[in-house]
């Protein structure tokens, strides 16, 4: 494990972040058009100081754009932009006190990283004594002690990814931005980072804000989430908020994978009118006929078209009577590949929770 940074540190990074109304950023009707297309169409937004906090979204849905009128490379088409209360719409970035940290990180090669992480204060003239001092405890805030003296060359994908993170923290900002800043990572190695990057930030306190279009990846690190899609947001909330009750289709869509019943499967199956959402996990694939539902579950008969096997779990695509198609996951705690292969073609049936099937309202 790692050590635990200094309380003396953590103290010292976040005696810039506490506000006075508890709110780090202010977005209202925040707008932003190159031309005639409309990027941000009008998002309102708060975000919490200490808050580790994600913008998540597929490509072109806006949450680039608003992070960069955050940090004020973008100046926004209409509405405001505050931070700590301030507004800072117009102000340069180099006057806003946020930091950014990008996928790519550009560290300068010929600088140790010591000489990386203390480039910014030496910009602004900071006494040698204090950069030095501040630095090392930005390295240490990052867990890379003793590491003061390499070159980015001589480090892991990783390792350079915090020494971006230390060079942001020095400045002591009240909000970190990241931009997609684990996207150059393998997948093993962006999964130990999406934990370690929580961990920092839970120890240095600065309220942090993360672009990201990986479901998984906001899930696991993020306090709340904000899904974008075409410019706006379509629901802000926890992550099992944003999972476990979807408010609308695209939410239910993008955010891992759900089962969207409606039109004559949902006056079949559910006795209602509506859209609802159902995700695979919560299905349970019956073989037997005596296992009946209860009266607190739904259920429906269809055929097994296609099992997919991946190791720990199984995903049947189950097509129903009534004509629409469901995907249910089921955990391989007894049963080997060759066991679940043979259920495609079988007829099935899937049971379900009434309390796990939630109205899509959009």
């Amino acid at each position: 494990m790692f050590p635990v940074m200094p309380q003396q540190a953590v103290t010292s990074v976040t005696t810039a972040v506490a506000g006075r109304d508890g709110r780090a950023v202010s977005l209202r009707g925040l707008r932003k058009s190159f031309g005639s297309v409309v990027a941000v169409a009008g998002v309102d937004l708060d975000v919490a100081d200490g808050e580790f906090f994600a913008m998540l979204g597929p490509s072109g849905s806006g949450k680039t754009t608003v992070l960069r009128m955050i940090a004020g490379f973008e100046s926004p088409t209409a509405g405001a932009v505050e931070l700590g209360g301030r507004d800072v719409t117009r102000l340069a970035p180099f006057e806003r006190d946020v930091n950014t940290v990008f996928q790519d990180y550009a560290l300068f090669p010929h600088m140790s990283v010591l000489e990386n992480v203390e480039y910014g204060l030496r910009v602004k003239r900071v006494p040698k004594a204090e950069r030095r001092a501040r630095a090392m405890e930005a390295l240490a805030s990052v867990r890379l002690d003793g590491f003061e003296k390499r070159r980015p060359a001589q480090l892991s994908g990783g390792q350079r990814q915090r020494v971006a993170l230390a060079r942001a923290l020095v400045n002591r900002p009240r909000v970190l931005l990241l931009d997609e800043p684990l996207g150059a990572l393998d997948l093993k190695l962006r999964e130990e980072m999406q934990v370690e990057l929580k961990a920092i930030q839970r120890e240095v306190g600065i309220t942090f804000v993360f672009v990201t279009h990986d479901q998984e990846e906001a899930l696991t690190m993020s306090d709340r989430v904000a899904v974008f899609n075409a410019g706006a947001i379509e629901q802000v909330g926890t992550p099992a908020e944003i999972y476990e009750r979807p408010a609308t289709a695209f939410v239910a869509g993008f955010v891992g994978t759900s089962n969207l019943i409606s039109g004559t499967t949902a006056r079949a199956v559910l006795g209602k009118e509506g859209t609802f959402s159902v995700r695979p996990e919560k299905l349970r694939v019956v073989l037997d006929d005596a296992d009946v539902a209860g009266s607190d579950e739904h259920s429906a008969e269809g055929t097994v078209s296609e099992v997919v096997y991946a190791g720990p779990a199984t995903r049947f695509v189950v097509d129903l009577d009534t004509g629409t198609r469901l995907i249910a996951l089921q955990q391989n705690q007894e049963v080997s590949s060759m066991d679940v292969m043979g259920l495609r073609g079988r007829r099935v049936r899937l049971v379900w929770q009434r309390r796990h099937e939630f109205a899509i309202t959009s």
